[in-house]
């Protein structure tokens, strides 16, 4: 019986192995080219349930050109001019943690509704590239096939032997040039 328990298998092993016929793959029986194991079948990754790195953010630097700002590009005491120390760490600190907390409360509140917006609008134009552009373009070099065969013809048969005579008659003539000093 294939699928069977074989020699030292338990009902453990059998119950999570999947159900393998002799003749090869389930689904295109007697086709001896899929029951090789050396053929790789690329398995399909599920895109939407990847992890996703929390550490680093944007591995494309995609944002590489975007505004780093920190205390030190915005508040700067010259020389002669310092306050007092406790106010320049509380300042330091209250500019700091507020940059922190409202970016976070900003992408809770609007960040979150963006990225559905967005989802949407890749989402369509992803869909309309699939099933419209790409099909347009195709129909377009299909249809437009035949012109350049029309195109072809007309310039092989009228203006090739043209262009040849103006070719053959003009090439008798010479161009010299001299410089006088």
């Amino acid at each position: 019986m294939t699928g069977g328990l074989k020699d030292g298998e338990t009902d453990e092993e059998f119950l999570h192995s999947p159900f393998i016929r002799k003749q090869g793959n389930i689904y295109k029986p007697n086709n001896k080219d899929m029951d090789n194991e050396s053929l790789n079948e690329k398995t399909m990754e599920d895109i939407h349930t990847k992890e996703i790195d929390l550490v680093n953010r944007d591995p494309k630097r995609i944002n590489e050109d975007v505004v780093k700002v920190d205390f030190e590009d915005v508040i700067a005491e010259p020389a002669g001019t310092y306050s007092f120390d406790g106010v320049w760490k509380a300042s330091y600190t209250t500019f700091t943690v507020t940059k922190y907390w409202c970016y976070r409360l900003l992408t809770v509140l609007v960040g979150i509704p963006l990225a559905l917006i967005w989802g949407i609008f890749f989402a369509i134009l992803s869909f309309v590239h699939i099933w419209a552009v790409v099909p347009c373009v195709k129909s377009y070099l299909i249809e437009i096939q035949c012109i350049s065969r029309v195109y072809s013809i007309f310039v092989h048969t009228f203006c090739d032997p043209l262009f040849e005579a103006m070719g053959k008659c003009l090439s008798s003539v010479r161009v010299s040039i001299t410089k006088e000093v």
